[in-house]
């Protein structure tokens, strides 16, 4: 009798989908396949997880491949992140990849061990705001630091997770635009990064407001300040909060109503050019003594002429971050995300080459941000002239996203990239900020030892003469030879490769060891 009950049941259920089906007039295909239809659409919305766990090979995803998702998840969690039995990468048959070439004899060598160096840290090669005497100036502690990511972009756990994880690395931790919020307050050093909205350090109609910025600079460890003109993830396009991700702590913090889309403007209010930014610039570097900095994807040149003409000995920017087009934790349309800014090695190179004609690369220090934060595009990042370099998505690995791709629908299955309470209390910040740090170490020290391998004590060290880019097995050239580099470029001056390599010679053997030994 149930299994009659349960029969008629179901048979009723598909009777009223068909009927429904049948009677709409939304979708053809449901019309014409009653019930059918909807295992389309189903398997279509598993689309992403039945090639990420089925169909792809190791290298194949994107953004980011099952291998390279491997290595943060076993760096984040201390485990064994070697891999055996040969590269899973079709390098006969690969255009663009890259070789670093090692070094057979040099002064300096990497050790074997698989955790030594993970307590090595690795300052950046340059003082941030020195060459201006920011009253605040410092060398930062770490070339590897945490992108921009906004708390509402991000739950209120995993950016506790990030800073706290920031404070036991010796990283910094950007806010992203979204302001500097409670959770943000765990110790980690902080740069504060300010957007189009001015969220944090506006007034009641959101204007920026210097003394509002100086209130927060002054209740929090904030180390430098970041103008936000473009992301490479939306170039060119204002942020977007969608209502479903806004909470009323997140209204409160920002400023805004409950139920809308936060979208933040696509231009700043408080500038329109390079004459007035540079003057912003200076007036919060005055105003606060920190160091001040902009973050920009790369699209017309004439903006970067005109600010590297623009500058001189009493106005700059202490550090330039740029930001490729391939990349970022931001939605946006799909012809922003795909199309729109150059990638970051054609964007970083056009913006490096006019500062290095000029003689003025060591005015600046140059923060890459854009996929880097796995350890083979950090290499070429480094070798190509950058000083430090940012990484957002694989912070998030790290917390434990699975790369499902749902960070704009509130839906995160993780609870790293939703408002959602029942998602993201399933992320314990304490324990994930425990592997965003095993990560940030980790990604320091592999590039400490490949730096090592190719016979430089630091990253920054290396030039664009120890990478060749190969096209399988019949070509390859040198970095310098593909983005018309001359001698010298890519290298801070003399006199800071000899001061980083003092600063990196005096390592103890107890550098060495691995943790707990």
């Amino acid at each position: 009798m149930i299994w009659k009950a349960l029969l008629a049941a179901g048979a009723a259920g598909v009777g009223a989908i068909a009927a429904k089906d049948l009677n709409q007039k939304s979708h053809a295909l449901q019309r014409n396949f009653p019930v059918l239809a909807h295992a389309r659409y189903w398997i279509e919305s598993i689309g992403p997880e039945l090639r990420q766990y089925i169909i792809s090979g190791d290298d194949e995803e994107r953004p980011f491949s099952r291998d390279q998702r491997r290595w943060v998840y076993s760096s984040a969690k201390l485990q064994n992140n070697y891999f055996g039995f040969g590269t899973g990468n079709d390098v006969e048959n690969t255009l663009g990849y890259t070789s670093i070439k090692h070094r057979t004899f040099s002064d300096v060598a990497p050790s074997t061990a698989i955790h030594a160096g993970e307590e090595v840290m690795v300052p950046s090669a340059k003082v941030l705001g020195g060459p201006r005497d920011r009253k605040h100036a410092f060398r930062p502690a770490s070339i590897v630091n945490i992108s921009a990511m906004s708390f509402g972009s991000l739950s209120g756990a995993a950016v506790e997770a990030l800073n706290k994880g920031a404070k036991i690395a010796g990283v910094l931790h950007n806010t992203g635009e979204g302001a500097l919020s409670p959770h943000h307050r765990h110790g980690g050093d902080i740069t504060f990064q300010i957007g189009t909205s001015y969220f944090g350090c506006r007034d009641e109609q959101g204007r920026f407001d210097i003394e509002r910025l100086k209130e927060v600079v002054q209740t929090a460890p904030v180390k430098s300040i970041e103008i936000k003109l473009s992301q490479g993830a939306k170039p060119g396009l204002g942020g977007m909060l969608p209502a479903a991700k806004i909470s009323e702590e997140i209204a409160a913090i920002r400023g805004i109503p409950m139920g809308k889309d936060c979208s933040s403007p696509s231009r700043h209010s408080a500038f329109s050019d390079v004459d007035s930014m540079l003057d912003f610039v200076e007036l919060i570097a005055q105003e606060t003594g920190l160091p001040v900095g902009i973050k920009s994807a790369v699209g017309h040149m004439d903006f970067w002429h005109e600010l590297l003409d623009k500058t001189g000995p009493d106005r700059n920017v202490d550090f330039i971050t740029i930001d490729g087009g391939e990349g970022g934790t931001g939605a946006a349309p799909l012809v922003f995300t795909d199309s729109v800014s150059l990638p970051y090695r054609l964007g970083f190179t056009d913006v490096y080459k006019l500062y290095a004609e000029a003689g003025r690369t060591d005015d600046v220090t140059f923060i890459g941000s854009a996929k880097l934060g796995i350890p083979e595009n950090a290499i070429v990042a480094f070798a190509l002239g950058a000083d430090m370099v940012n990484t957002a998505r694989g912070a998030m690995l790290a917390l434990g996203c699975i790369q499902a791709q749902k960070c704009h629908t509130d839906h995160c299955p993780t609870g790293v990239a939703t408002q959602n309470p029942w998602l993201a209390h399933g992320l314990d910040p304490t324990d994930k900020s425990v592997r965003v740090a095993n990560y940030l170490k980790t990604m320091r020290r592999d590039l400490l030892k490949v730096g090592e391998a190719c016979g430089v004590a630091h990253p920054g060290l290396l030039s664009v003469h120890d990478i060749d880019l190969v096209d399988g097995t019949h070509a390859k050239r040198t970095l310098h030879e593909v983005y018309g580099y001359k001698s010298g470029w890519g290298l801070p001056s003399e006199a800071i490769c000899r001061e980083i390599t003092e600063i990196m010679r005096p390592r103890s053997p107890e550098d060495q060891k691995p943790p707990g030994k």
